[in-house]
Order: C-alpha cells, then sequence, then structure tokens
C-alpha cells in the first residue's frame, strides 16, 4: 500500500493529557507513538503532508464535568496537556488542525468546525491514512467524516487506541468503519510497500 501523491496522512489527538498520565488517559497510547512516528517519517520521505489534529480547549468548554459535560477538563489551550506527547514527530512542515475551539460546542471529528477539509482539497487529496487517539471517538469520527467527504480512508490499526468505556468499542467502531467503506491497514502495510 504505496503512500503516494494524492494521500495524506492525519495523526488525531496524540496529546499528553490522551496519553499515560494525562487528565484523560487512554491506555496503551504511549504505545503508539513509535508506530505514528514510523508514518510520519515515510510520509516525510515521499512528500506526503502530514496533518496532526489536536483538542485546543478553552477553558470552560462545554466537554468539561464541571459544564455538565462528560470528561474532566483536558487539552486546555496553551496547558501543558494540550501539547503534543513529546516523543511524537510532529515535522515543521506539518498542518495543525484545531479543534473543539469553541466553548459552547465540542468536536470529536478533525473536520468539524475546522479548515481540514479545505486543505486537503488544496492538496488535491484523495486517500486519507488515520491514526491516533482514541480510535471509538476522535478517530472513529474523523474517519466517518472523511468518508463521506468522499475520501478512500483507511485506518492504521497499530497506530491507534481507544478508551474503551466497554470493553469493545474499539472494536465496534473498528467494525462499523469498515462496513462503511473504511480499510483495516497496519504500519506494516503502509512502510513496507
Amino acid at each position: 500500500m504505496l503512500l503516494t501523491i494524492g494521500d495524506a496522512l492525519i495523526v488525531v489527538d496524540v496529546q499528553q493529557d490522551f496519553c499515560e498520565g494525562g487528565s484523560l488517559a487512554v491506555r496503551g497510547a504511549n504505545a503508539i507513538i513509535s508506530v505514528i512516528n514510523s508514518l510520519v517519517q515515510l510520509a516525510q520521505n515521499r512528500k506526503i503532508p502530514v496533518f496532526f489534529s489536536r483538542d485546543w480547549h478553552p477553558s470552560d468548554h462545554i466537554s468539561f464535568k464541571k459544564q455538565g459535560g462528560l470528561w474532566p477538563p483536558h487539552c486546555v489551550q496553551e496547558e501543558k496537556g494540550a501539547a503534543f506527547h513529546p516523543g511524537l514527530i510532529v515535522p515543521d512542515t506539518a498542518f495543525i488542525i484545531d479543534k473543539g475551539t469553541c466553548c459552547e460546542k465540542d468536536a470529536y471529528s478533525a473536520f468539524e468546525g475546522t479548515d481540514l477539509l479545505e486543505k486537503l482539497h488544496a492538496q488535491s487529496i484523495r486517500r486519507i491514512f488515520v491514526c491516533g487517539l482514541a480510535t471509538d471517538y476522535c478517530v472513529k469520527s474523523t474517519a466517518l467524516d472523511g468518508l463521506s467527504h468522499g475520501f478512500d480512508v483507511y485506518l492504521v490499526t497499530d497506530g491507534m487506541k481507544g478508551v474503551n468505556v466497554k470493553e469493545d468499542d474499539s472494536c465496534k467502531a473498528l467494525e462499523e468503519l469498515k462496513a462503511k467503506g473504511a480499510r483495516l491497514v497496519t504500519s506494516h502495510d503502509v512502510v513496507e510497500s
């Protein structure tokens, strides 16, 4: 599965608050950093654009429990928890997509309330390779929106981890995405091709 012109890599929300020790940590998140870094390096070598989405919430965001939401405060703008994981390779040429920036609206998808779609169209992207956190929330929503916008969506399954409120939430998310047309691949499929 050769990464080529017309492809993009989308790395979803690999931020400190979603990794071990963060306020909304996804179990095993640190284990995917090396996988994602290999994909980023491959994309750079092949001149493939890389997009990094991040939750970028105001301190009074609607998703926070103190505002009546579901989650503890996380990824607050300009705070340590909102930073990308320190081991993650984020090239200077990467596109940074901030989501969830309005205090009154939540956004799981990297497409929602952002200019990601316009940037992908400007780069003549047809296929998107998606990895990151969390499989059953923001990765799923980003992939679903990618499909609805007409992109061929490839989910790099060893480059993502899920919250799994219920034990099989990530498996169900991947099954749903596959049923809707996404393709499941591993980093080996992408890197070794």
